[in-house]
């Protein structure tokens, strides 16, 4: 069981709700300034105006997904403090180190066990390959 103290835990809670904040600005921002593939590529495209707007596109999509992955880690880490079990591994059970869950309020994870799931995980993440 974690030993935050309440000053330790509102800390916390108020980095999780400034990063919130930020993110939620930055999806707003995101979805108001994305290109489609229409606005990107001219009317009559040639394969290099499609190919760029393939990718502006995509990458419009990534950075969206990437902000909405980190928003929901936060509504993650939020619901363990209300149901107690924040600040605890959820693989082993020790406590996350406070220094570690000030760095990363969303860790769900204490290092070592963090660093065994990214190499049983090490592919999840890559797309097909040759």
């Amino acid at each position: 069981m974690s030993t935050l103290n309440k000053q330790q835990l509102d800390h916390l809670k108020d980095l999780l709700d400034r990063r919130e904040t930020d993110l939620r600005a930055d999806v707003s921002r995101e979805n108001g300034s994305r290109d489609s593939f229409v606005d990107v590529a001219s009317e009559i495209p040639d394969p290099g105006d499609s190919s760029f707007a393939d990718l502006s596109v995509d990458l419009d999509n990534a950075a969206i997904s990437r902000d909405m992955i980190e928003l929901r880690a936060i509504e993650a880490a939020r619901n363990r403090m209300t149901e107690g079990t924040y600040g605890d591994c959820v693989d082993c059970g020790n406590e996350i180190p406070y220094a570690r869950l000030e760095v990363q309020p969303m860790a769900e994870r204490c290092a070592p066990c963090q660093e065994a799931f990214e190499k049983r995980h090490l592919d999840a993440g890559r797309g097909a390959t040759l």
